[in-house]
């Protein structure tokens, strides 16, 4: 379980230190950490046209979270039925990977109402 533990944690630094070079390169025509800001909120802002922009912004920031939520549940999901295949039988292994296999499917439906949430309200302000 430790070694699942460090392979995971490993994966997940080594995306975010692949990702990092993306931010430092939106980020590189800016000459100061306000300017940045500054214009990141411009891009999504009303000042573009319309509300229309910052509502897909939103869509856009919570699609992307979903994504990446989703993923992460289906992993865990196959962590867990792995756990649960290679436990031989012990109970406190089976109850590890079943809690592993329910917490997944909690968070997942959790992130489902999040979204339809984030729509209805976004759809409510139209």
């Amino acid at each position: 379980m430790k070694k699942l533990r460090s392979i995971i944690i490993g994966l997940a630094t080594v995306l975010g230190v692949a990702a990092m070079p993306v931010a430092l390169v939106s980020a590189a025509d800016c000459n100061s950490p306000v300017e940045c800001i500054q214009k990141g909120t411009d891009d999504v802002s009303a000042k573009k046209g319309s509300d229309q922009d910052l509502q897909n912004g939103i869509k856009t920031v919570v699609n992307v979270l979903l994504f990446v939520l989703g993923a992460i549940a289906v992993i865990m999901i196959i962590i867990g039925g792995i756990r649960y295949t290679t436990s031989n039988g012990d109970s406190s292994s089976i109850k590890g990977a079943k809690d592993t296999i329910l917490y997944a499917v909690v968070g997942l439906i959790v992130a489902i109402l999040a979204y339809a949430i984030v729509n209805f309200v976004l759809g409510a302000f139209r």
